[in-house]
């Protein structure tokens, strides 16, 4: 796993003096170390029988597409508010400096489905709450909260489902 978290740049001072913002877009460059990422991901949930991947905005889409597609599923965008063109369900959450609101179609999962949601980082945990609170509010199952990378020392895992998070690479 080196040689793929070796290729993430580290972007000092973004979005704000003091963070190390892990780039990711290195990566997903990277033909090889995208498709064996999106592999590496996948393999866990072969056979899980998933039903729909939800990809956060906006890198989540990236790789929420990609494992659905490797898995046979459908997909489902979580955006910021007004950026879905139907009827959405919307969750309000706080962050470190404020708060955010996300939105879903009320339509997008449906009673009992398996869900997969999927993000690049899992940081603080704020916004995939936010997210597991959505889907499950829909009826969907969580299977599994996945991640690209997780940013261990931020403690995001504490506020997730126990047992239900996923991370192929750790700072």
């Amino acid at each position: 796993m080196d040689d793929l978290k070796n290729i993430i740049r580290d972007v000092h001072d973004f979005p704000k003096k003091g963070i190390i913002f892990k780039d990711i877009t290195t990566l997903l460059a990277d033909a090889k170390s995208f498709q064996r990422m999106v592999d590496l991901l996948a393999h866990r949930y072969v056979g899980e029988k998933i039903d729909k991947v939800v990809g956060v905005e906006a890198r989540g889409f990236i790789i929420g597409a990609a494992l659905a597609y490797k898995l046979g599923a459908g997909v489902v965008l979580v955006r910021k508010p007004g950026k879905l063109p139907s009827e959405t369900f919307s969750k309000t959450y706080q962050l470190e400096y404020g708060t955010d609101t996300l939105e879903i179609h009320t339509d997008a999962v449906q009673k009992g489905e398996k869900v997969l949601i999927a993000d690049d980082v899992l940081a603080t945990g704020g916004t995939m709450s936010a997210v597991v609170d959505m889907v499950t509010a829909l009826g969907g199952e969580i299977v599994d909260c996945c991640f690209l990378a997780e940013l261990e020392f931020l403690g995001g895992r504490k506020k997730l489902p126990d047992g239900k998070v996923f991370s192929l690479l750790t700072f």
